[in-house]
């Protein structure tokens, strides 16, 4: 007797909805892109329970006949991959034809819907069939799931408490709309509205309805494209960011889709701008060729394989590198619990006074047009660790180690980039001990580390001797220095990027350079600091990405002096 059979049609759907089933975001993200497939330009969501008990889509896509409507339900039915070509060319969400039927065979459904004409109900139960019959000619489709994992109870266990399943579908249904501005999205819990959208087709205006107003004012605009990719969307300014990468979020021909190596991109591009615990709120919408992307590698079709991802992460990174390099702005303190804002001087109209008066002190130097920062007099110092400073927009607190880092850092990485013979000849020679595996690291480096202006040979076992190095490395940290640039050196990725390797030097060593708190500068010291910070490419942040300055405007000092208007 033969012991391979042929499974049950209701098994193999349960067993395929363990991976396209997962928990009730899994429904709704299948429901939900069954919609839009639809064409439907409004889409309701309706949960009790946060989808335990009960999942309402409503829309008013172009429905279905009653011979569709049932063959919906069985595995591998579609209408929008029925040629192996089709594979390479998939311009829907959904295609696989797995989902209905998977969801079915652990739930309980009721199904109506309709092309305009007469309309179809039908019932199912453990993705059974259970009662098909007639129903009003409403165009769109409404499908209600019951009872999700009714007879799979193991799988329950799995589900976590309802906020944490509320969470992951709100999460869902803000980039569902976020990829659909121009379809008017609403979602419900238990009769309470979580989000409306008005499907205006304004990226902006649903950004708002997510994230709020605030998040919504401090936004850039990105537009970029070459032969293959157009990339649009919105990224936020440097102070507007969270503490999960989840809000980095990319679109691909209307397809949410998660891809690390974009996520990487994207947070390298604002590295110095902000904490590196921190991320920041990035919508990208990326159009391209179906036949260069892959979107058939994983069950919930949420990752993607782009065919030339270099040229798409070399894209994304110069624009938004040169949208963030070309704004000027300083955090300011307002008196509404000191919230900071992004303070655009360049476009205030007092600045303008400023930037004249600078005009006139540089005897139009233009080396000055590169500036980012107004003219500072620098007046006093706070707590060994503050500059204050002011012009006639306001007050100004500068962090004396921060803005020595950042002037620190880009000193280093300048010299990085350009190197020289400069270096110094050590009078006693530092004997640095590696481990056998460490050792061969250096070893097979050994160019690189003379390209950097050291003077090494091997001495011993394991062991290198280093007889003269550059002339950046900092006064009195030399060997502490050397042994850190070493150490980065054996740590390298198995790719090796010379450019992120000078940067881990450079954010490194500027460190070492800088003031520290406490330290107590003279007037004229701090005219030198200010100065140099404002030769900076980016002088509001440290290379850590903490702000170096920000500004008490005028008039909200008047404010809180009770002095405004007197």
């Amino acid at each position: 007797m033969t012991k391979i059979k042929i499974m049950d049609e209701l098994l193999a759907n349960k067993i395929a909805a363990g991976e396209v089933v997962e928990k009730c975001e899994s429904v709704v993200k299948e429901l939900v892109e069954n919609s839009i497939d639809a064409g439907a330009t409004e889409i309701k969501i309706e949960l009790k329970e946060s989808g335990i008990k009960e999942i309402k889509v409503t829309d008013n896509g172009f429905g279905m006949d009653r011979e569709d409507a049932k063959m919906a339900f069985f595995r591998h039915a579609t209408s929008k991959v029925l040629t192996e070509k089709d594979l390479f060319n998939i311009s829907t969400l959904g295609f696989r034809g797995e989902a209905l039927a998977s969801i079915a065979s652990v739930s309980k459904i009721e199904l109506i819907t309709s092309t305009g004409e007469v309309g179809t109900k039908i019932k199912l139960e453990g993705g059974k069939i259970i009662d098909i019959s007639s129903s009003s000619s409403r165009k769109g489709t409404i499908i209600k799931i019951n009872d999700l994992f009714f007879n799979t109870p193991a799988r329950l266990k799995y589900v976590k408490n309802l906020y944490a399943e509320l969470a992951n579908i709100t999460n869902l249904v803000n980039k569902i709309a976020l990829s659909n501005p121009n379809i008017k999205i609403s979602l419900f819990n238990n009769e309470k509205k979580l989000l409306q959208t008005d499907g205006s087709g304004d990226l902006l205006k649903v950004i708002m309805a997510v994230y709020g107003s605030e998040v919504a004012s401090n936004m850039f605009e990105i537009e970029i494209s070459d032969e293959d990719y157009e990339v649009s969307g919105f990224i936020s300014k440097p102070e507007i960011n969270r503490s999960s990468r989840n809000h980095m979020i990319t679109i691909v021909n209307g397809r949410v889709v998660k891809n690390n190596e974009i996520n990487k991109t994207i947070n390298e591009a604002y590295h110095t701008y902000k904490p590196d615990n921190l991320f920041p709120i990035v919508i990208l919408n990326i159009e391209v060729d179906s036949i260069l992307i892959d979107v058939n590698i994983h069950p919930t079709k949420q990752d993607i394989k782009f065919s030339k991802m270099e040229e798409l992460k070399l894209l994304i990174f110069k624009k938004i590198e040169e949208i963030l390099g070309g704004k000027k702005f300083i955090p300011k303190v307002i008196k509404n619990d000191y919230v900071q804002e992004t303070f655009d001087f360049s476009v205030n109209e007092k600045e303008e006074k400023i930037e004249k008066k600078e005009i006139e002190l540089s005897n139009k130097d233009e080396e000055n047009k590169e500036e980012k920062l107004p003219y500072l007099l620098a007046v006093a110092s706070l707590f060994g660790t503050y500059i204050i400073a002011q012009n006639e927009v306001g007050m100004y607190l500068i962090d004396q180690h921060a803005a020595k880092e950042r002037i620190t850092y880009e000193f280093i990485k300048d010299d990085l980039g350009r190197p020289d013979t400069n270096t110094i000849e050590l009078l006693i020679p530092i004997t640095l001990e590696y481990t056998p595996s460490e050792f061969i690291v250096l070893k097979e480096n050994f160019n690189l580390i003379k390209e950097l202006g050291f003077s090494i040979e091997e001495f011993g076992i394991n062991s290198i001797i280093v007889k003269s190095h550059p002339t950046w490395l900092p006064k009195n940290y030399e060997e502490k220095a050397i042994r850190r640039i070493f150490e980065i050196i054996i740590e390298k990725e198995k790719k090796f990027d010379i450019e992120k390797f000078n940067e881990k030097i450079a954010i490194n060593l500027s460190c070492k350079l800088s003031i520290k708190a406490n330290d107590n500068l003279s007037i004229e010291e701090m005219e030198h600091l200010i100065n140099d910070l404002r030769k900076c490419k980016n002088p509001y942040n440290c290379p850590h990405g903490r702000p170096t300055i920000i500004v008490y405007e005028k008039e909200e000092l008047e404010k809180m002096f009770k002095r405004s208007g007197f």
